[in-house]
């Protein structure tokens, strides 16, 4: 029988509508709820015995960037991912093997700019580190700063990044964005001035990631770029784990040239429990959570669903990125 594996967490729970859409179509879903980290590795799907049956991957953090989840699924036709960034899918290679690699944009968007301003504010206010200290029985009367006044940098100024930027007019701060492909017209209608990358990192009191992990932006966060960074500058990355250099940032945290950082994606997921970040003052680590709404979910579920079911069916899928 046709099946979709799938190593979305909580697609059981919270994307029924999705899964009712592939037995309604006469596909199998595959999905085991018992997985700590849902993700398969190549070894797990070479050893699967229904793996012939496989039309369909629906993924998470999967790494379909390896050849050998392409030859282990021979009656693949499509990987979706849950969600936007496809730089765990090779889309080459993908298309080597007849595969439609496909994704969810602007579907869990609200769900990742809410947190990045979260984190903003958390940050400034050191809501993680005075509570921590109120576990110990500590009454600190710390003083924050205000988001007011403050100059936030938009490194990217896609669909999230849009959205972080309408959010922040309420808060009264100066928005810089720089963007490969800048739309000027969004940026004039929300307030938000159109820069290069570097006046980006420099000017900036807060500096919010919001592009792609290539080999081109590896790293990009490294001890340059934060000593190039104004003195006591936060930064809020809820995009990729790949561009910042985590052990450079632990340094710059410890010294004081970064006042602040606020994490939600990591080169290694799950974070290594000996990763020197986790021993630093005035951080907000979350286990890549940004997309993690009910809302986004069904938004995501139902829309990958959708063009998953229309690559089987031999029809153009509506997000397809690999063309």
């Amino acid at each position: 029988m046709a099946s979709v594996l799938v190593s979305a967490s909580h697609f059981d729970t919270l994307c029924q509508d999705a899964w009712k859409m592939f037995t309604d179509n006469g596909v199998k879903v595959i999905f085991d709820p018992a997985r700590s980290f849902p993700a398969y590795s190549s070894e797990e799907i070479e050893a699967m015995p229904e793996r012939e049956d496989i039309v369909a991957a629906l993924i998470g953090m999967d790494d379909f960037r390896d050849e050998r989840k392409y030859k282990a699924l021979p009656n693949l036709k499509a990987v979706a991912k849950f969600g936007v960034g496809v730089d765990n899918i090779d889309g080459e290679l993908a298309k080597q093997y007849g595969v439609k690699a496909l994704n969810a944009p602007g579907q869990n968007s609200n769900a990742v700019a809410e947190l990045t301003v979260g984190f903003m504010i958390d940050l400034l206010r050191h809501v993680v580190p005075l509570h921590k200290d109120m576990e110990k029985g500590l009454w600190p009367r710390f003083m924050g700063s205000e988001l007011k006044g403050k100059t936030v940098g938009l490194l990217g100024f896609g669909a999230i990044a849009r959205l972080v930027a309408k959010k922040l007019t309420a808060f009264d701060v100066k928005v810089l964005a720089f963007d490969l492909y800048p739309n000027e017209a969004a940026a004039k209608e929300l307030g938000v001035t159109m820069t290069t990358r570097e006046a980006v990192i420099t000017q900036s009191d807060i500096v919010s990631i919001h592009i792609p992990a290539t080999p081109d932006t590896h790293h990009l966060f490294n001890k340059e770029t934060f000593a190039a960074m104004k003195d006591g500058a936060y930064l809020v990355n809820a995009a990729r784990g790949a561009l910042v250099d985590l052990d450079d940032l632990a340094d710059a945290l410890k010294s004081g040239k970064i006042a602040g950082a606020a994490l939600d994606a990591f080169e290694v997921e799950p974070l290594p429990l000996d990763a020197p970040i986790l021993q630093c003052e005035n951080i907000v680590l979350t286990p890549h959570t940004g997309a993690e709404t009910r809302e986004s979910y069904y938004n995501v579920s139902v829309t990958t669903a959708s063009d998953i079911l229309k690559v089987l069916k031999g029809e153009e899928p509506r997000f397809w990125v690999n063309r």
